[in-house]
């Protein structure tokens, strides 16, 4: 048993961290081609993990690059929520300036209906009038 190994239960971790520990160590040796790999692989076997320094060193670069990896994709995504939250913010106002134009338009249109009821009620008041005095010319008629 390699003396730079440990057992997996001596860690505090649980048996899917420690699966996942393992799998991130060959990952890491196997990057770095490093002779270790072969020693991480019968010390898993064994229910031990592999802690020398160039696979603690080899493991502690894979994480690194990982957790850039990570850090450029959330940002990536980062970016990509602000322009969508952008792009809606800037239709949710083009649509509210659209609206506030078609309601200026409409309240335009009801002014113009309303100066139309006006108008229509004076001419129908002037066609009463045009009657009233038809109706007297034609009554002046029969009397003549």
């Amino acid at each position: 048993m390699p003396a730079s190994s440990v057992p997996d239960s001596s860690l505090g971790l649980t048996q899917s961290e420690v699966t996942l520990l393992r799998q991130h160590q060959q990952i890491a040796l196997s990057q770095a081609g490093s002779s270790s790999s072969r020693a991480a692989s019968h010390a898993s076997s064994q229910g031990r993990l592999l802690l020398d320094p160039s696979s603690l060193q080899a493991l502690s670069a894979h994480f690194d690059r990982l957790m850039y990896s990570i850090q450029q994709r959330w940002q990536a995504l980062t970016q990509q929520t602000q322009i969508a939250t952008q792009m809606q913010y800037d239709r949710a106002g083009n649509a509210i300036e659209i609206a506030d134009a078609e309601i200026a338009r409409f309240r335009q249109i009801l002014r113009e209906i309303d100066e139309l009821q006006v108008e229509f009620d004076k001419v129908r008041r002037i066609g009463e009038i045009v009657k009233g005095f038809k109706a007297r010319v034609e009554h002046l008629e029969r009397r003549i």
